[in-house]
């Protein structure tokens, strides 16, 4: 595509199932086909440099409420406060993203993000924080980030187009988790270095990549369906077109189950590094950075992937790999092999995550592109509150060995039993 070229039409309608993909000759060309888009090279480039700063803050964050209460507890109540927001706001945030210009949608919700960041830096520096600080601004980022993150899987396809948009999935995969283990190293660092409050400022600073790289690129203006009608038409149409569609459903059941319960063992991992391995930040900073390594390189992986069936065979191998890991990270006291679980869990969890994302968008019309998200984004994030007060409660009074390894558990026995599901209604086959 030549420099010049705006970027591709926005479509109405999902591809043709019954199509085979175009298939490059070249294996690395194939992983990266969709940075031949101008306005996607300026997206992942400025969206890498935001998330880094993001996974530092999280992390920081983290060693933050722990240096702060040393409660398993509390790091839960966190996670509650930040992502209970979705649960309230979620589905009419899906209305939002199909009736606005989502690009200017996006640079509100960083400026907003940002402007938090700087918020909890200067508390920290001055030393007026508290852990209450720490639950409100937790609060407000979950409900900025209702409308964020399916305005940004939304906004994928008007970059791409349908033809690169599971490679761009993919690859957006491979840049959250270069992100996941660039920022919490360096917050690992920077803690021991220069303070909690410089991850925080860092971050905010990082928002600038992102909001910049969104200004400069040319997208076609989007033809907005039923923008007269009411919302909550919309809402129901939505969830109508979920119900309605078995294999989606179950999906979306298989989303909620495993990231609202399973996945958040990763509300303990600051626990085990100082209490279970005896390690301070670098320790935390690292077990979550070789989470990340491992997560790339699964990424890398699924963006060679061209069909859907290997979307699907990724979508069961990585559930299953994940699990396992996590079970191996709940009985080790070895730092070495809790290093070797967590990277198996990352390549795991992205191909996992990431090719469900793929099917959940790939046959789904623009217009209803941003209810469908929202959906997605209330089954795989909008049971985390309730999973991170429990695996907070079972840390505390079981001990978070015990906890983590129930998580494994839990995504094990739901996984047989919803991937049966999926099955019985022929979501083990190609699309006809």
């Amino acid at each position: 595509m030549p420099e010049s070229d705006p970027g591709p039409a926005v479509e109405t309608g999902p591809p043709d199932p019954l199509q085979p993909p175009v298939e490059d000759s070249s294996v690395s060309r194939r992983a990266f086909r969709a940075l031949r888009h101008r306005n996607y090279r300026l997206y992942f480039f400025g969206q890498l440099i935001s998330l880094a700063g993001t996974w530092m803050q999280s992390a920081a964050q983290a060693w933050l409420v722990l240096k702060l209460t040393n409660s398993a507890t509390m790091l839960g109540v966190v996670s509650f406060a930040q992502f209970t927001p979705i649960l309230l706001v979620g589905l009419f945030a899906g209305v939002i993203v199909d009736r606005v210009d989502r690009r200017r949608l996006i640079i509100t919700t960083q400026i907003l993000l940002m402007l938090s960041a700087f918020t909890l830096a200067a508390l920290t520096w001055t030393g007026t924080v508290r852990v209450e600080y720490v639950i409100l601004l937790a609060a407000f980022n979950g409900t900025v980030g209702s409308f964020d993150m399916p305005g940004r899987q939304s906004f994928v396809v008007e970059m791409v187009g349908y033809d690169d948009l599971a490679n761009a999935i993919a690859l957006n995969s491979m840049m959250f988790n270069s992100a996941r283990m660039l920022g919490p190293a360096a917050a690992g660092l920077l803690i021991a270095w220069l303070g909690i409050g410089t991850c925080f400022f860092l971050n905010g600073v990082s928002f600038l990549a992102v909001i910049w790289s969104l200004t400069q690129m040319e997208i076609p203006t989007r033809v907005i369906a039923g923008g007269g009608t009411r919302m909550i038409h919309q809402l129901r149409e939505g969830l109508a077109y979920v119900w309605s569609n078995r294999p989606l459903f179950y999906q979306l059941a298989l989303a909620a189950v495993t990231n609202g319960f399973g996945y958040q063992y990763l509300v303990l991992v600051p626990l085990f590094a100082k209490n279970v391995l005896h390690g301070d930040a670098r320790t935390y900073g690292f077990l979550v950075a070789i989470q990340g390594l491992g997560s790339v390189i699964g990424a890398v992986t699924l963006a060679s992937r061209v069909s859907t069936r290997g979307m699907r065979n990724n979508l069961l191998v990585g559930l299953f790999l994940s699990a396992i890991g996590i079970v191996v990270f709940g009985i080790s006291r070895s730092f070495p092999l809790s290093l070797a679980a967590q990277f198996v869990i990352g390549a795991g969890l992205t191909n996992f995550r990431a090719s469900n994302n793929t099917l959940v968008q790939m046959f789904v019309n623009d217009d209803l592109r941003g209810r469908v998200m929202s959906t997605y984004q209330l089954a795989a994030v909008g049971m985390t509150p309730v999973g991170a007060l429990e695996v907070g409660y079972m840390g505390s009074h079981l001990g978070p060995m015990k906890a983590v390894v129930i998580c494994g558990a839990i995504i094990l026995v739901s996984g047989i039993v919803l991937l049966t599901s999926l099955k019985s209604v022929g979501m083990d086959e190609e699309p006809s």
